[in-house]
């Protein structure tokens, strides 16, 4: 009799401990799938991603050998002298001067930050060209400091000779400021002294071309020309960076063909082709908002 009271004992002290195990680690497994569940409640939108796509957008690289597709060009050129709204702080050398709205707007911008620092004797020398103009400036200047028409950045609408009134841009306190704060502004300088050998141009230290942020950024940080940056976005295939509060990644894609692509619904996104059969899609989310939903 007592024996069986000892093992009824023992098997009621094991029903209980079993018993309470399993609420406690259910609990934690509970746990543990709402995070995931979290995780992977993240919705994300299609986008589609056509071929013309690699021939258009900011990061295009034209050179000798990757001519200016019509896609390329920008729709949204205008005559400066003809919105005098836009040409404040900086003269213009001729009143012809074409270049795309949406650059001039951040030219702007950046010409009353560098007035804020004191340096003021901006003067725009050149920015659009359409392809008779620049085969025109080919045949007269040859091909030593000139491209032929349909291989200049400036038949895009996105790049811009800038220079001193006061003097030449090697030695102006325009060209040093452009050269240490123009990629706050999404510009680069784009044919640097110690770039030669890799962009197939001579020194132009007058030369700016937009290619938006957080691209100068990281090509600034890297010490990267646009080919290089290019190059370098193609061999990761995707990476990140944080920019004045904001949370980007950045995506590489071949695009011989049509694709569809998945982005986050809560980001914004920009699409841009290279020029030589790929495409690169920056997403992007604010950081306080990203931390808000982690």
């Amino acid at each position: 009799m007592k024996k069986r009271v000892f093992w009824l004992v023992i098997l009621l002290l094991l029903g209980y401990i079993v018993l309470k195990k399993i609420p406690d680690d259910a609990s934690n497994s509970g746990g543990h799938m709402g995070t995931s569940i979290e995780k992977s409640e993240v919705e994300h939108q299609s986008i589609q991603i056509t071929k013309d796509q690699i021939y258009q957008g900011d990061l295009i690289l034209v050179n000798k050998e990757n001519p200016v597709q019509e896609a390329g060009i920008k729709n949204d050129v205008i005559r400066l002298s003809k919105n005098e709204e836009l040409v404040q702080g900086y003269s213009l050398l001729d009143h012809r001067i074409e270049v795309s709205e949406s650059v001039a707007k951040v030219f702007l911008e950046m010409v009353e930050a560098a007035q804020r620092d004191n340096v003021s004797h901006f003067i725009l020398n050149s920015a659009f060209r359409g392809r008779e103009e620049q085969e025109k400036l080919y045949e007269e200047m040859g091909p030593e400091y000139a491209n032929p028409s349909g291989y200049s950045e400036h038949n895009v609408g996105s790049a811009l000779d800038i220079g001193s009134t006061q003097m030449k841009m090697e030695h102006a306190p325009e060209g040093k400021w452009l050269e240490d704060n123009s990629w706050k502004y999404g510009f680069i300088l784009r044919y640097p002294k110690d770039k030669i050998d890799i962009t197939g141009t001579a020194y132009e230290p007058w030369h700016f071309r937009y290619v938006g942020l957080p691209h100068s950024a990281i090509m600034k940080q890297n010490n990267f020309s646009l080919e290089e940056y290019l190059d370098y976005l193609k061999d990761k295939g995707s990476i990140s960076a944080t920019n004045d509060g904001k949370i980007y990644e950045i995506n590489y894609y071949p695009a011989d063909q049509e694709m569809t692509i998945k982005v986050p619904i809560t980001s914004n996104y920009e699409i841009s082709g290279d020029n030589m059969g790929g495409v690169i899609v920056t997403s992007y989310v604010n950081k306080e908002k990203k931390e808000r939903n982690l």
